[in-house]
């Protein structure tokens, strides 16, 4: 097991382990609550979780869709959030600079799905010491992120997971092929299921990312009944007001229902093995 794993509180129970939060950081207030409500519900639950949030969005389709409030402030509510409630947190990164300015603040290092063949990245992430997960790239099969994984151990760092987040089905939708996590789980990595981004409808004709958020339930459970071993989310109290990947993410009220059931189920598939 990852020594950052090894580390989360109810790591020991059984359940999958969770990342979960807002897709970005909106303003200096707004992640402080859905922190503190994820984890209220996660230690109910008995579930090890990692907050995550984007510092900044590099990846947007429109000029004036929303990138960040800056950096420096946003990573400094990261680190105030990973302070205050004892938790580890996540944040993506798009370049070797950021890689070194993030490592300062935050737990573990995201590569996006866009960039998860980007050597440079990669070795940059690896180089900080600091825990990386790769998003599987839209266009890649489970097989293919052996060489990711290569190019983050190969500066001596091991400490590497994996996310499975779908794969194109043409210009505008995504489908998960659930023998991608079977085939990465054979490279002894921890590996995730994305159940939101999975789940969107990219490159709409208005320059704003669709979704079917309706359907997150029925990701999450596919993915626990093969075996993933933990489950990524992004969650808002307002989806439709949320700056980012709105069409896609979990209202957070529902957060607490989806997540009983989904430990449920954890407990029956394990019953099995």
């Amino acid at each position: 097991m990852l020594p950052i794993l090894k580390n989360l509180k109810n790591i020991d129970s059984g359940n999958f382990f969770l990342l979960a939060g807002p897709c970005v950081i909106e303003d200096e207030t707004m992640a402080f609550p859905i922190a503190e409500h994820i984890i209220k519900i996660a230690d109910k639950l008995k579930i090890p979780v990692i907050f995550k949030a984007s510092f900044k969005k590099a990846n947007r389709t429109r000029l004036d869709s929303f990138t960040g409030i800056g950096d420096e402030m946003a990573l400094d509510i990261l680190r105030e959030i990973s302070e205050r409630y004892n938790v580890p947190v996540v944040t993506d990164i798009h370049t070797a600079d950021d890689a070194k300015r993030a490592a300062q603040y935050v737990d573990i290092l995201q590569i996006p799905a866009f960039l998860s063949r980007q050597t440079d990245l990669l070795i940059a992430a690896g180089e900080t010491g600091r825990c990386v997960n790769i998003k599987k790239g839209q266009f890649l099969s489970g097989e293919s992120m052996q060489y990711a994984i290569d190019k983050v151990k190969n500066t001596g760092n091991k400490s590497v997971m994996l996310t499975e987040r779908g794969s194109m089905f043409g210009y505008g939708d995504l489908v998960v092929d659930y023998r991608n996590i079977i085939e990465m789980k054979k490279f002894d990595v921890p590996v995730i299921l994305d159940i939101t981004h999975s789940l969107q409808q990219p490159n709409q004709t208005a320059g704003v990312t669709g979704g079917q958020p309706e359907l997150i339930e029925t990701i999450a459970k596919a993915g626990i009944a093969v075996g993933v071993d933990g489950i990524f989310l992004e969650t808002h109290p307002n989806p439709h007001k949320a700056q980012s990947d709105g069409e896609n993410m979990l209202k957070l009220d529902l957060l607490e229902k989806l997540l009983t059931r989904l430990v449920i189920l954890r407990k029956a598939v394990s019953s099995f093995s």
